[in-house]
């Protein structure tokens, strides 16, 4: 290892996505490693169970992000955290794909943008349908780096050096402070629903 380079463990997302553009092989699959059990938390319960049949969660994420990166030249990052974001679109989108393949309709394709929640009444299952469509509306509406921030602590339950990392902040510090101010954004944008 030369002098002036940090060990590939401890380069950004950023850097590691360049080194996998230009054809190195470890910073590809150190970035896989970084990514892969984020999408698998984030996708966990998306998928219907009318629209599973030999793919479980895994192989969809597995699936997706393998043609992402047979893509990745094409990928054009647009701020901090765009990579994650542009996987987590493509989960989403094989995960539309396996629901259409199952011919199981719009129900389950609602179902599968929202996770079920296992021992819900149906009451509950209500109120937290109702309150998680006003959370992906707030989001949406949201700069992508506070997203990005929100969903990484949120949805992933990352650790603030992680979040640091995916949203390109200077430390673990620095992030959680931008985590804190974009879910008070984040309030804001869903208290203007109510």
């Amino acid at each position: 290892m030369n002098g002036d380079a940090l060990p590939l463990g401890d380069e950004t997302t950023s850097v590691l996505l360049d080194r996998a553009k230009g054809g190195d092989e470890r910073a590809l699959n150190l970035l896989c490693e970084r990514m892969v059990p984020r999408l698998r938390r984030w996708a966990t319960g998306r998928l219907p169970a009318g629209a599973r049949s030999l793919n479980d969660t895994e192989d969809l994420v597995q699936d997706a992000v393998i043609r992402s990166i047979r893509r990745l030249e094409e990928f054009r990052p647009e701020g901090s955290g765009a990579f994650f974001g542009y996987l987590r679109q493509a989960v989403m989108n094989r995960i539309r794909d396996q629901v259409r393949r199952a011919g199981v309709g719009d129900r389950v394709m609602d179902a599968a943008e929202k996770p079920a929640t296992p021992f819900a009444s149906p009451l509950d299952d209500v109120v937290g349908r109702e309150t998680l469509e006003r959370y992906e509306a707030a989001l949406e509406r949201l700069r992508e780096s506070d997203r990005e921030a929100i969903i990484a602590r949120i949805e992933w339950n990352c650790e603030y050096d992680e979040i640091a990392d995916l949203v390109g902040s200077a430390s673990a510090h620095a992030a959680r402070m931008k985590v804190k101010r974009a879910l008070v954004r984040l309030a804001k944008e869903m208290g203007h629903e109510s």
